[in-house]
């Protein structure tokens, strides 16, 4: 539980939130949702002590642990996917480590009788139900299956972090924060590096995350899927819905409506009031009522409109130039770079006018085929023939890399206008919300969002007649993802679309070309179609059993008999079971010596004052015995298993 009350947080006497109190319950599920600048990802920082509230408190409740994902991370060096990822299991490695100095101490003692035999082996069970508790031995299959969920491979897993991107670092990130399972967890757009794939296996295992959930996302979809309670930020203010992201839409519509009308007939009050006061003010039959007007007015507490952010980006795409009917020809296309097979036997034919989707799991090869396309970089074999007439515009991932940084957002546009257009670019900027001393700015100290606007103002100067748009949704807020939604949708030309935000792509496209498994397969339909026929296929193949594989070095990783990670789970098996076989073995020893010792003692009764009339010196002989036996089971048991082991 985490609750935040009556707090502030002011910077140069502006205040950021003002008063604001609300309670994170167990297994709640909370989309926060606001504007750009609003605040949500300072409210994230704020619970994780990062920032301090100029005033107010945030506690949480005793014994919850809570997770972050901030949007961007530092992940240190030195380790391997694998050994990164198992620092989440930081407790139960001290133990495992624990239990191994333990089970030294008990295979080199050989006091079996003494109290402090006795003491070492009482810590071992301890420690042993501890491990049991935090289901350390699971720890393997649930780094596994959490790293293959979020999109890697098996090969991957030897990997040193450092040769991943930043995007496949915050994975990482992410997937230590899951396997960790904290009481509240707070993710801040874990799905801007995640492929569609990814995003599914994400949702699917938040659903059955047992714990806090505060979420902020652009994606409406994910949001509908994983939140049941939205919270929503606006002009500093709170306001709680206990819905869905969608009926949330809905509801505060109606508030906002609500609100509007209230704020009407106040106004038409306040003014009928102040009529009053200035038709009577200087009669002095009237002063009494005048003077109760005026005090009405003083106490009367103003309703604030919220006003819907108009600030959001203006595009239109210019009327294409016609082009021939057939914008590319792709046949047997391949693509390696080096020893690296991306994909291969690629057949693909667009016509003018489709809108396509380009989707499946990074690193597959959806921004490679872009780039074939447009000219970057040449295929392996196989051909491409692009159609007749084509003005082609490109919207990279990597945009910021292809705007020189040390010019600034009026000469990015100035450089590249040619005629009339000239006169209009401070007006275009306007519309991409480039304003006043906006426009001075260099581009390198602009944000993700803006560069992405100044990409897309710097694409509409010149008519194009082909649009390849490679994640162009980001970096952007949803109002300003609706505006671009509609704009591709009115557009008369060909698109074609990287994307893994499904909402966005829904209504949006009726061509998907799936890239998977070193395969390029067309399915006709829209992306919802997409999604029902293969879902279940793709959470079986992601959460039961490895990827299939079609390369030559996916071949080989197939055929091998064992996995890294099961070899390891094997190894640990055989270890777990050698321990408690000696375990069983140092206590039948210590069983048949007290046996062996009560016999003498009774061969003897008199010699140790030993009453052979009491029926409890038998009990406690027989029930001797009978733990005896109960050890020789397990004995033979564990001895069985460990044959079976070395077959």
């Amino acid at each position: 539980m985490v609750i935040v009350e009556n707090v502030t947080v002011s910077y140069g006497g502006w205040d950021l939130f003002k008063n604001i109190t609300f309670t994170i319950n167990d297994n709640d599920r909370i989309g926060l949702v606001g504007n750009n600048g609003a605040g949500k990802t300072t409210l994230l920082k704020l619970i994780i002590g990062e920032h301090i509230p100029t005033s107010g408190s945030i506690s949480t409740g005793g014994g919850s642990k809570i997770g972050y994902l901030p949007q961007h991370m530092m992940i240190k060096d030195g380790n391997s996917v694998y050994e990164e990822t198992e620092e989440a299991f930081d407790d139960v490695l001290k133990l495992e480590k624990e239990i191994k100095e333990v089970t030294h101490q008990l295979e080199i003692r050989t006091d079996h009788e003494s109290k402090e035999y006795s003491a070492i082996i009482e810590k071992y069970n301890n420690l042993n139900d501890r491990y049991q508790i935090l289901d350390g031995s699971n720890r393997v299959s649930q780094i596994e299956k959490t790293l293959l969920g979020l999109g890697f491979k098996r090969e991957d897993f030897n990997r040193q972090t450092s040769e991943f991107s930043s995007g496949w670092r915050m994975r990482i990130e992410l997937a230590k924060i899951l396997l960790k399972s904290p009481s509240v967890m707070l993710l801040d757009e874990p799905t801007n590096h995640l492929d569609i794939e990814s995003i599914q296996w994400l949702e699917d295992y938040l659903s059955h995350y047992k714990g806090a959930l505060l979420l902020i996302s652009h994606d409406r979809r994910f949001l509908d899927n994983v939140t049941n309670r939205t919270v929503e930020i606006i002009l500093g203010e709170f306001h709680d819905y206990n819905v869905p992201y969608s009926k949330y839409v809905v509801l505060r519509k109606d508030r906002m409506a609500q609100q509007r009308s209230a704020y009407d007939n106040q106004q038409k009050k306040i003014k009928k009031t102040e009529d009053f006061i200035e038709r009577f003010r200087y009669k002095a039959t009237k002063s009494n009522q005048v003077q109760s007007r005026i005090k009405q007015l003083d106490k009367i507490d103003v309703i604030e409109v919220e006003e819907d952010d108009a600030n959001s980006i203006n595009i239109r795409f210019a009327d294409a130039p016609r082009s021939g009917n057939i914008i590319l020809e792709a046949k047997d296309l391949s693509k390696s770079f080096d020893d690296n097979y991306i994909f291969g036997s690629c057949n693909m034919t667009i016509e003018r006018g489709e809108k396509i989707a380009f989707v499946g799991r990074n690193g597959e090869g959806k921004t490679t085929m872009a780039r074939i396309i447009v000219g970057e970089i040449a295929q392996t074999s196989g051909s491409l023939k692009l159609g007749h007439n084509l003005n082609i515009g490109y919207y990279a991932q990597n945009q910021e890399a292809l705007i020189d940084g040390e010019i600034t957002v009026y000469e990015t546009l100035d450089r590249v206008a040619v005629g009339d257009v000239r006169t209009r670019l401070r007006d275009i900027l306007a519309s991409f919300l480039f304003r006043g001393e906006d426009i001075d700015k260099k581009v390198k100290v602009l944000s993700g969002g803006e560069r992405f606007r100044l990409a897309m103002a710097k694409m509409m100067l010149e008519p194009h007649n082909v649009l390849i748009l490679d994640e162009p949704t980001n970096h952007i807020d949803m109002r300003s993802k609706d505006i671009l939604k509609e704009a591709i949708r009115n557009f008369d030309g060909t698109v074609i679309l990287v994307s893994h935000d499904r909402e966005f792509l829904d209504g949006l496209v009726e061509v998907v070309y799936e890239f998977r498994d070193n395969v390029v397969r067309q399915h006709l339909g829209g992306i919802a179609e997409f999604l029902h026929k293969h879902k279940m296929e793709m959470l079986d193949e992601l959460n039961i059993k490895a990827p299939k594989e079609h390369s030559e070095q996916n071949l080989k990783t197939k055929d091998s008999k064992l996995s890294y990670l099961e070899n390891k789970e094997v190894e640990k098996q055989h270890r777990k079971i050698t321990n408690d076989l000696k375990k069983v073995e140092a206590k039948i020893d210590k069983q048949e010596k007290a046996i062996k010792k009560m016999d003498e003692m009774l061969a003897n009764p008199q010699e140790n004052n030993i009453d052979i009339n009491d029926p409890a010196i038998f009990q406690k002989y027989e029930q001797l015995k009978k733990e005896l036996d109960t050890l020789l089971e397990l004995w033979e048991e564990k001895s069985l298993q460990i044959d079976e082991f070395n077959k």
